[in-house]
């Protein structure tokens, strides 16, 4: 790359290494100056959470098994996965800002379609609001980290994620209320309307300054540009492997409460709502502590603090025998995992530069493609040798995912000399 653009870099690191270490801002704080992008992250997630909460009416409404409706939410990831991994080389070249517009947008789209209720309208309705998404959350995530210096940028981006699973966790009594009055086609009628309003808001808000952007290069040039982010391979690898353990073990987690402690569905809920909560607090406690001035511990570290944990939870819980002793591991393992997550997404932001919203994206490509792998992983675990081969198959995963956070402190190390902020088209 060119000699200004090294000098440029050089500049930056210099200046980081002389400037003492500023003090995080407040979480309130932030969330007030990203409440837009805050509530656009958790509007995003309501579509998918109508289409769970109201499967059966749904399908009875269209005319179509449970089974076969249900599959339909395949069709979403399937989209999710490639939209976000054809879309990651574009999503830095025009304001993020307009992203997140076009994506909400296409979620009011897709709800107002699914309200219709057809069969083939609900296929329509998983397939935009998967596309829409693959490019919405790393959008979002990216803006969130513009609008600060330093380890704030990381910060806001883990903010992103910790509403996206507190959202996750309310949204169905949130949705089932209103439903009681309107049912599950004005939830969604609703959310076409919350989507295109938080949409004008986007479109309109004044892009973050964003430096590095007025240069232009093609398609392939910035798949290049994105493979040199400091340790993205390694990064990508962890973020695989963590869903597919995370979110496979999750696909079976009412059965196997059912089958070991007779835990019925009312109850189970209770099970959902603390794994859920730990994941929350999870993300929200480790991402300030992974953005602070001065970690007690490099994000690098905790990421590989945090897998050896889960390693230890997922491998424990299927063998454990009373259910004070499962639920703390099921605790244990939803904040092990929000630490990951936390961390890598902490890593990207720090070490992605102007390209942050292309590695948050092939991130979330990466997080689809576990999804999928992760269940069908699970369920070939499970048939040939019940609860201890799911235990098996889940526990190689995250110790396959120990074995890449090995690797990324290494891949990170190589950048050291350059500095933290420095960009990736600047080497």
């Amino acid at each position: 790359m060119t000699s200004d653009h090294q000098c440029e870099s050089e500049r930056m690191t210099s200046t980081n290494d002389r400037a003492p270490a500023a003090a995080l801002p407040g979480d309130l704080s932030m969330a007030r100056a990203l409440w837009p992008v805050l509530a656009a992250s958790a509007a995003g997630l309501l579509p998918y959470t109508v289409f769970s909460t109201f499967l059966v009416p749904i399908a009875d409404a269209a005319g179509a098994g449970i089974a076969q409706m249900g599959g339909l939410r395949g069709l979403g990831g399937l989209a999710s996965l490639v939209v976000g991994a054809a879309a990651a080389p574009l999503i830095d070249r025009w304001p993020r800002e307009w992203s997140v517009a076009g994506s909400l947008g296409l979620l009011a789209v897709a709800s107002g379609v699914g309200a219709l209720g057809e069969f083939a309208a609900m296929a329509v309705f998983c397939f935009l609001v998967g596309a829409a998404m693959a490019v919405l959350a790393p959008a979002l995530g990216a803006i969130a980290a513009d609008r600060f210096d330093g380890p704030a940028a990381g910060r806001a981006a883990t903010l992103v994620t910790a509403t996206q699973s507190l959202t996750a966790m309310l949204a169905a009594p949130v949705i089932a209320l209103p439903a009681a009055l309107w049912g599950w086609r004005g939830d969604l009628v609703a959310i076409a309307v919350l989507a295109a309003g938080l949409a004008a808001v986007l479109f309109r808000r004044e892009p973050a300054r964003r430096p590095g952007t007025g240069e232009r290069v093609g398609y392939i040039a910035s798949l290049r540009a994105l493979a040199r982010v400091p340790g993205l391979a390694p990064l990508l690898a962890v973020a695989l492997l963590r869903t597919a353990a995370f979110m496979g073990y999750l696909s079976y987690l009412a059965a196997f409460y059912d089958t070991r402690f007779d835990l019925a569905p009312g109850p189970f809920a209770l099970v959902w709502t603390l794994s859920g909560a730990s994941f929350f607090l999870g993300n929200l406690v480790v991402g300030r502590i992974a953005n602070s001035a001065r970690p007690w511990l490099p994000p690098e570290r905790l990421l590989l603090v945090g897998l050896l944990a889960a390693l230890c939870a997922v491998v424990g819980v299927f063998f454990t025998s009373t259910l004070p002793a499962a639920l703390a591991l099921t605790a244990l393992l939803a904040a092990s995992h929000a630490t990951v997550a936390a961390c890598v997404v902490t890593l990207l932001v720090r070490h992605g530069g102007t390209l942050r919203g292309s590695a948050l994206a092939v991130n979330g490509a990466a997080m689809s493609l576990g999804t999928f792998t992760g269940s069908a992983l699970g369920a070939l675990g499970l048939g040939l040798a019940g609860y201890p081969g799911a235990a098996a198959v889940f526990g190689a995963i995250t110790a396959a995912a120990v074995v890449a956070a090995l690797l990324v402190p290494r891949a990170l190390g190589r950048f050291r000399d350059i500095g933290e902020h420095g960009s990736p088209e600047y080497r």
